[in-house]
């Protein structure tokens, strides 16, 4: 339908948001149809759609990751996990929007995940296979960068939040806020993540005859012994790329064209030197059930602050109302001199909306204030 609706509608260019349709195959239809579009084919998207064939591709191609083993089945995982113990990681092998991944601190809790993933298939099939790996502490960072198959532009770097409450409490989530850039990839750090984990995997696809175009996103931990890849996705990181692309000065359709054309060589980006924070505003209950269609107000007063920027994720416009409609709502973002500023201006600007059960962290970019404000991409 969505082919059908460019070629209709003469689109010139289909920029793809989510995972689940380019590891479905849309970028393959339509350039069938010789439609202009942005993203990987299946067989590269597969580094988000599988944990399994990411894992090995990084241990084929030497992108530092954490040790690991693949299980497809309950008892074998079990045994391992007993064997290993605790904390160790559970992930599931295919997509689950960001819920798949369980950082188990003691062995129940291991073994509780494998049950949720394996056997009452929280999942479906993304829990056919698991991922057991060791489990890394560190700084996460989050780098993205824009490839054309052979070449790589990277963007700012940037720190994600995943778990619902403050202070890394709870369940994973989608992202519950994130700042740009981040201290712990600062100077030689993020030259030392292009060099030694993006060029090796955009490299070694092309060796292999699947030359990755589109986004490359390495999610990865720092600590004293070095830098670990946490996982790969394919696309442009949220709410990553809500604290990254107001820093971007330069036009991103440009960046994307270059990807597309593989011309990326010799282009370069202009940013914004002031650092990005975004805060995510969820409904009560996620990531778990939640109520939708309640009215959002305050979203004018929240605009008319200086450099602040309001995007929406799960919501509708009914008339002039705007209703709740997903789990994570909207990203409050803002600009500011530092990062401190930066923060103080989003959590202003989400002290003006409100909507019944409307639920945010306290502390993003908690990190960055203990880091001090270093210079970074």
């Amino acid at each position: 339908a969505l082919q059908d609706f460019a070629r209709r509608e003469k689109i010139d260019l289909t920029v793809v948001g989510p995972e689940t349709p380019l590891v479905n195959g849309i970028v393959d239809e339509f350039k069938k149809e010789g439609l202009r579009i942005f993203g990987p084919d299946t067989r590269t998207a597969l580094l988000e759609g599988s944990k399994v064939f990411a894992k090995e591709l990084m241990r084929e191609f030497g992108v530092p990751t954490a040790d690991f083993e693949v299980f497809d089945d309950k008892d074998a995982a079990l045994s391992f996990i007993r064997k290993k113990g605790a904390p160790i990681v559970i992930k599931a092998d295919g997509l689950a929007a960001g819920k798949g991944v369980f950082v188990c601190a003691t062995q129940q809790e291991a073994e509780k995940a494998i049950e949720e993933i394996m056997v009452k298939r929280a999942f479906g099939d993304s829990g056919n296979k698991v991922v057991i790996e060791e489990c890394i502490q560190g700084e996460e960072v989050s780098i993205i960068a824009v490839s054309d198959g052979e070449n790589l532009t990277p963007l700012a770097s940037s720190q994600d939040h995943k778990r619902i409450f403050d202070h890394d409490k709870g369940p994973n989530t989608g992202g519950m806020g994130a700042y740009s850039p981040a201290p712990v990839a600062n100077g030689e750090r993020f030259v030392e993540a292009i060099n030694k984990i993006m060029y090796p995997m955009i490299r070694g696809l092309k060796k292999k005859g699947m030359p990755h175009k589109g986004v490359l996103y390495a999610g990865i931990m720092i600590n004293d012994t070095g830098m670990y890849v946490l996982e790969f996705n394919v696309r442009f990181g949220d709410p990553e790329t809500q604290a990254i692309l107001p820093r971007m000065k330069s036009d991103i359709i440009d960046l994307i064209e270059a990807s597309i054309d593989g011309k990326l060589k010799d282009f370069k980006t202009k940013w914004d030197k002031r650092p990005c924070a975004c805060v995510v505003a969820s409904s009560g209950g996620y990531p778990g059930p939640y109520k939708k269609d309640k009215e959002i107000r305050g979203l004018d007063e929240a605009a008319e602050l200086k450099d602040v920027f309001i995007f929406h994720a799960g919501t509708r416009k009914n008339r002039e109302r705007y209703l709740t409609t997903g789990g994570r709502v909207l990203g409050i973002t803002a600009l500011g001199s530092n990062i401190e500023d930066a923060l103080r201006t989003s959590y202003e600007a989400a002290g003006k909306i409100r909507f019944e059960g409307m639920y945010y962290r306290k502390d993003i970019g908690r990190r960055a204030l203990c880091l001090g404000n270093q210079s970074s991409r």
